[in-house]
């Protein structure tokens, strides 16, 4: 298999990246890149990637959290240039929207709602930006895909955004500390964790049919 023939899918964390994983085992046409969270870091793993390779397809892919009021969890949308690829996204049950690219996580529904206001996106994550730019530099067929982990109208049970690293990536003992001053959380934590699952295999689903 050639890099020209291959398939890329960027997720920025593993957790996004498992259910689709599974579902398509060992294809040696598909390479998945975790880049890790937010535009800088995938910025500097998409175009290391592609210092060496020149893929068919990339697809920027993981969690958003839903602006649109009309989104639920789970529900998957899409965002691309290419019509091809926007016809086979649509037949495999996701919905065209507009994404927000942000440089923190939206934590609060009064957030998501500002952000609604002032850019008319449907959805928010932290990674396609930069991705699509990479690609569009070299003529490359890029698609924003992501399930909606959290919908417009829901609080997020703690502020990620204190709990990460310089580098965006999430520190996991801070985490564990937040957890520990505020076992409260806890319930908040788990419906949240459930809602990322169901989230990344409804991805995974989609995913799987159009690559």
């Amino acid at each position: 298999m050639t890099p020209e023939t291959q398939t890329l899918v960027c997720l920025a964390l593993k957790e996004e990246a498992a259910v689709f994983r599974k579902l398509v085992g060992d294809r040696a046409d598909i390479r998945i890149l975790v880049t890790g969270i937010g535009r800088r870091n995938a910025e500097k793993s998409v175009r290391e990637f592609l210092k060496e390779n020149s893929p068919r397809h990339v697809f920027t892919c993981g969690f958003a959290g839903g602006l649109s009021p009309e989104l639920e969890t789970g529900d998957v949308v899409f965002s691309t240039g290419d019509a091809a690829m926007s016809q086979r996204l649509a037949a495999a049950g996701a919905t065209s929207g507009k994404f927000h690219c942000a440089a923190r996580i939206a934590t609060t529904a009064s957030e998501k709602t500002e952000l609604r206001r002032c850019t008319n996106a449907d959805a928010v994550e932290m990674e396609s930006e930069a991705i699509q730019a990479a690609c569009r530099e070299r003529g490359i067929s890029c698609a924003t895909v992501r399930a909606i982990s959290d919908a417009a109208w829901e609080d997020l049970p703690l502020d990620f955004n204190r709990l990460a690293k310089a580098d965006q990536n999430l520190d996991y003992a801070k985490l564990a500390w937040a957890i520990a001053k505020s076992p409260g959380k806890i319930p908040a934590l788990m419906r949240l964790q459930k809602h990322t699952r169901f989230a990344a295999e409804e991805l995974g689903k989609v995913l799987a049919k159009v690559v």
